[in-house]
């Protein structure tokens, strides 16, 4: 079965990765696109920059964040096709550029994406 996982971009590529993601608004510092080794590049799935600005990776606001965050993917849920597709057949990994590791919108994207594909099948 399909994995969906986050990696931070920095992290080496793997064979298990899958199809590759990026999942930011902006260009991760430092990084070339060869380097970077996506396969997609999906920046209308990122937060908006009043909702990336505001939560700066703030553990305390890791809560409202997902709720704003989701908020704004029930309006763009389309623009999530080509991951939801490609877990049919193959693995996802999304791809994010911040230090934080657990409180990042690779991870609140992830939450998201798993209670959608659970909704479609229940």
């Amino acid at each position: 079965m399909s994995q969906l996982r986050i990696k931070r971009l920095y992290q080496a590529v793997e064979s298990e990765d899958g199809l590759r993601v990026l999942v930011d608004g902006l260009w991760p510092r430092g990084m070339s696109k060869e380097q970077a080794h996506i396969d997609l590049w999906l920046k209308e799935v990122a937060p908006s920059s009043f909702l990336r600005k505001w939560f700066n990776h703030d553990p305390q606001k890791w809560t409202e964040f997902c709720h704003r965050y989701h908020q704004e993917l029930n309006v763009k849920k389309d623009s999530l096709q080509p991951i939801i597709d490609s877990l049919k057949v193959k693995n996802v990994t999304l791809l994010y550029g911040a230090k934080e590791e657990r409180f990042n919108n690779a991870a609140a994207l992830r939450d998201y994406i798993q209670c959608f594909i659970g909704s479609l099948a229940g």
